[in-house]
């Protein structure tokens, strides 16, 4: 079977180093937090909070804790708050290790589309593009295809892009791909999904 959201956040918490600072997208990535477990993470989050702990417990909530994407979290004895503008100094200075980004759809050569669909109102880019262009890797967790079945995983993004050619690793709820020269490497696939599956899920040119 495919992997779940919570699987997908299990997986992508592996790639997390010891000792380092971490950026998590909204939407998925935003469950890792949940899978740091015993590892010496520092999670920061762009709207200016650096030390982020796990999702509270139903009537732990605190409205005033929150990250990115407007969800609940916790504080940890070591958490700091600061402005935008120190965070996304963090960020553009080269501070973060690495970013786990959610996806519309990503190019075999690393191209990445997560902000826009044309005629949806958005209100901007937000941090995605200081974020793809200042950390040291990007690694994009999304469903493999979308509601129509149609191929996230692309020779070329259609959609306005974040970034060309940022994306270090792709986890989706079908495995694992690494950008390398000439496509995409199957790393590793969920359990129960054979390589016929995954190759029929994916436009993009596996090598």
């Amino acid at each position: 079977m495919p992997w779940d959201r919570n699987q997908m956040a299990e997986r992508a918490a592996q790639e997390l180093e010891d000792r380092t600072y971490v950026n998590l997208g909204i939407g998925i990535p935003t469950l890792v937090a949940n899978y740091v477990g015993e590892k010496d993470i520092t999670l920061q989050s762009e709207n200016g909070m650096l030390g982020m702990g796990p999702f509270p417990f139903d009537g732990d909530e605190d409205a005033d804790l929150i990250n990115a994407g407007k969800q609940t979290i916790t504080e940890l004895n070591r958490t700091s708050y600061f402005d935008s503008a120190t965070s996304f100094g963090m960020i553009r200075g080269g501070k973060i290790a690495a970013a786990i980004l959610g996806a519309m759809e990503v190019a075999e050569n690393g191209d990445l589309a997560n902000w826009m669909i044309p005629g949806k109102l958005v209100k901007g880019m937000g941090g995605a593009m200081d974020l793809v262009a200042g950390v040291g890797r990007v690694v994009v967790v999304m469903d493999h295809t979308n509601k129509h079945g149609d191929s996230k995983v692309l020779k070329n993004c259609t959609l306005p892009l974040t970034g060309k050619g940022v994306v270090d690793r792709i986890i989706t709820n079908l495995g694992v791909l690494d950008v390398v020269e000439g496509g995409l490497r199957i790393v590793e696939l969920a359990d129960g999904v054979s390589e016929a599956e995954f190759r029929a899920a994916t436009e993009a040119t596996l090598v």
